[in-house]
């Protein structure tokens, strides 16, 4: 998808924006930065009420007492069909907002939270079958498919040089929405108790109804923004779109999939009661949340592939006190491990997803293509790639509930995930280093046409790797 001057046929009406420009610095300041900064805020909106619908029934387990009948596998099952609906969610909501308008669709997929919300509500209660559980579950997943076209859409709106402080911002006020539902559990179960479940659940129904009234009033929707079927098959043979949906499995799938099991852990390793694993589940969640836009600043400053491979390093350590916490039983020692795993990712994601815009405008300037062409061919292209990267990604955080699920039924606690996600954190070093840092001079061939673009080809001021700056 991309988005520059106003296409033939541009759509008119509903508010349409039929000319946009983000790279001309004339158009972005006396036209392009407000309209920009006033989509962002409401998209936060939105995403932040979809990140808690999506992550609802992280908390709606900590409910479910043994009246239930309910054991740990399958709760942690139940948490995994929500991860795995969002992700697959996220490709088609990503081409929805080249379809149907960024405003548009923002509407109807805030709107589309009432469906598990309001059936979350009528069926949340003892003597419930854990065939209707599963399938509500299953429509929380929705939620997560607000993140691509949310992002997709904001992609669009800001310039390069803005993208990874943008996408950081929009992404991490989503992301605000996992401690927040989190937080309003806590504050249910300490005040009403553990049988209380639908009082969480009448607080978020407003919400959606407001978070859709909002998008309507306020948001903007983009006519040059058109689904480019050459962009997207190009972008799914490049091999770039691969790589970097194997590094977002790393932070956000990491980021996604303790979110949804942390407190299940705390019940089921510690034996934490619900009040108990509620006052310690959000901390993590908020904190990666509000530092996803620093990990975009830092991205834009010395490069998304330095802070990636840093941040996946540092994660591998804190890995490695989470398996000596779990071996000593130590909960301190547990719940500050699993906390700095959760700020890493928060800044890997901001840097993750600043290096796919910035890789496909170097592989542009690598072919040639100057100024304004290399920056419209560099939203094409990811634009098109973000929704499937990110959905690959959120299947990562259906990896780690299933690893978990399989650790506890196995061996009764989690330490053998845990080792399973040490192994992969330093998987994820060896390629950042070896694709983005390693100092090769060229891209990896072009997916396109499978032809390898020449370093010669490059500007002759790129005297560094290609990629170092990505």
């Amino acid at each position: 998808m991309t988005a520059a001057t106003a296409a033939p046929g541009a759509r008119k009406g509903g508010r349409w924006i039929e000319r946009w420009e983000p790279e001309d610095e004339t158009f972005w300041r006396e036209k392009g930065s407000g309209i920009a900064h006033r989509n962002l805020l409401l998209s936060v909106f939105s995403e932040h009420i979809g990140f808690s619908v999506w992550t609802l029934w992280s908390v709606m387990v900590l409910f479910m007492g043994p009246q239930y009948g309910i054991d740990p596998a399958g709760k942690f099952l139940l948490i995994s069909m929500a991860t795995l609906v969002g992700a697959v969610a996220r490709v088609p909501y990503t081409f929805a907002v080249a379809r149907f308008g960024g405003r548009n669709w923002t509407v109807v997929s805030a709107a589309l939270l009432l469906v598990p919300t309001v059936a979350a509500w009528l069926v949340m209660e003892p003597g419930t079958s854990y065939t209707t559980f599963l399938v509500v579950a299953l429509l929380t997943g929705v939620g997560g498919g607000n993140f691509a076209s949310s992002m997709t859409n904001i992609n669009s709106f800001f310039p390069l040089r803005r993208k990874g402080w943008a996408l950081g911002v929009n992404a991490g006020g989503g992301n605000v929405g996992v401690p927040v539902v989190q937080l309003a559990g806590l504050a249910v179960i300490g005040t009403a108790g553990a049988g209380h479940p639908r009082i969480l659940l009448g607080v978020y129904i407003p919400l959606i109804v407001i978070a859709a009234v909002c998008s309507a009033l306020w948001m903007d929707n983009l006519a040059p923004v058109r689904n480019d079927s050459g962009a997207a098959r190009e972008a799914v043979r490049d091999a770039h779109t691969w790589i970097m949906s194997f590094l977002y499995i790393g932070t956000f799938g990491s980021f996604i999939g303790y979110s949804f099991a942390f407190g299940l852990v705390l019940q089921t390793q510690f034996a934490r009661t619900p009040l108990e694993a509620a006052s310690l589940t959000f901390l993590g969640p908020l904190l990666g949340s509000l530092i996803r836009p620093v990990g975009g600043q830092l991205a834009d400053r010395f490069g998304g592939a330095r802070i990636t491979l840093w941040t996946f390093a540092a994660m591998a350590a804190a890995t490695l006190v989470v398996v000596a916490a779990s071996l000593t039983e130590s909960l301190p020692v547990f719940v500050l491990g699993f906390t700095v795993l959760f700020v890493l990712s928060g800044v890997g994601n901001g840097s993750t997803y600043k290096m796919i815009p910035a890789i496909f405008h170097a592989k542009a300037l690598a072919r040639g293509i100057t100024g304004e062409d290399a920056a419209v061919r560099g939203r094409r292209l990811s634009g098109a790639a973000m929704g499937l990267i990110g959905a690959v990604g959120a299947l990562g955080g259906l990896g780690i509930n299933l690893a978990f699920r399989q650790s506890f039924e196995t061996v009764g606690t989690g330490t053998a995930a845990y080792l399973t996600f040490l192994v992969f954190y330093g998987v994820c070093c060896a390629v950042t280093w070896a694709v983005y840092l390693r100092g090769a001079s060229a891209p990896i061939a072009d997916g396109a046409d499978g032809s390898a673009a020449s370093s010669a080809a490059a500007p002759e001021q790129e005297k560094r790797p290609v990629y170092a700056g990505v």
